[in-house]
């Protein structure tokens, strides 16, 4: 398992019943966790003195319940890297923490290479991935259809220091926007990609994981130079596991490209008991 383990100003304190208690910045949330199927053993007494906590709803959703009041946003650093988080509607804060593993590989990889680099990041939300690629020197293209995750991107961005960095934001149908690239001749050295498990494009037409993934990485391989320099494919989706996303790649790129293929779950420590929470899955391509 890769484990994000380098934080400071986020830590996952305990999870467990179904929940999980985190530290952003100096504000404590609970939130709901899928994962977290174990009862709370931790003894850690901010399970019952949080800022907020997020109640799901039996008829769905769910809403923030604020036991103090909290700024509308703030700010956390990874490293040289700035980021707002903002508690939503629908339980997020607008950064998933575990993917500073991929960030990390990002950028050593992108430094390596000299910087020169050019990057598409699709389905790209607040832009994690797009922050550290263009901190690594790259040029990035990032593609989301959700405009406010694409402004929070950009916001995100300029809160780095990065804001004179070549970074090209798109609101567009991922799919159609890597048609339209492929038509146009435009290559990239590296593809990032968080797809999510379901999903509508802009015309109702339905969007299934499972059935779309192999075909994106297949039209995906088409915008990537001769001798790319990595692709990420990132998931949440339960019933997706590591070897899945592995076959993909290996039958795909592997099979174009040759290079290496790895996948692996992601994790995030819990402080308080040493626990990990399982947090999705990755499989990672690279030229070798």
């Amino acid at each position: 398992m890769l484990i994000a383990d380098d934080w400071k100003d986020y830590e996952l304190i305990d999870a467990g019943g179904g929940e999980k208690l985190e530290r952003w910045g100096k504000y404590i949330l609970r939130r709901p966790d899928p994962q977290a199927i174990w009862p709370i053993v931790g003894e850690d007494s901010r399970w019952r003195n949080m800022d907020a906590h997020y109640h799901r709803s039996k008829s769905g959703g769910g809403k923030w319940e604020y036991i103090r009041s909290l700024p509308e946003r703030w700010t956390i650093k990874y490293k040289d890297l700035s980021f707002y988080i903002e508690p939503t509607g629908f339980k997020h804060t607008g950064l998933f923490p575990e993917q500073a593993v991929n960030w990390n590989w990002i950028i050593d990889k992108i430094k390596a290479y000299g910087g020169k680099a050019s990057v598409l990041n699709l389905f790209a939300y607040t832009g994690g991935a797009t922050v550290a690629a263009a901190y690594a020197g790259a040029d990035v293209c990032h593609v989301d259809a959700a405009k406010g995750m694409v402004t929070r991107a950009k916001e995100n961005i300029a809160l780095s220091g990065l804001q004179d960095r070549y970074v090209r934001f798109i609101t567009d149908d991922v799919i159609k926007f890597v048609q339209r690239e492929k038509r146009r001749n435009r290559q990239y050295n590296a593809i990032i990609m968080d797809p999510p498990s379901y999903g509508r494009g802009p015309r109702g037409e339905m969007w299934k994981l499972e059935d779309e993934l192999f075909g994106l990485v297949e039209l995906c391989m088409d915008i990537l130079v001769d001798e790319p320099l990595f692709f990420i494919i990132n998931s949440y989706t339960t019933g997706l596991s590591p070897s899945v996303i592995k076959n993909i790649m290996l039958l795909t790129l592997g099979k174009k490209f040759g290079g290496r293929v790895y996948a692996d779950e992601i994790g995030l420590p819990a402080t308080s008991t040493g626990i990990v929470l399982p947090c999705g899955s990755v499989g990672r391509w690279e030229a070798q």
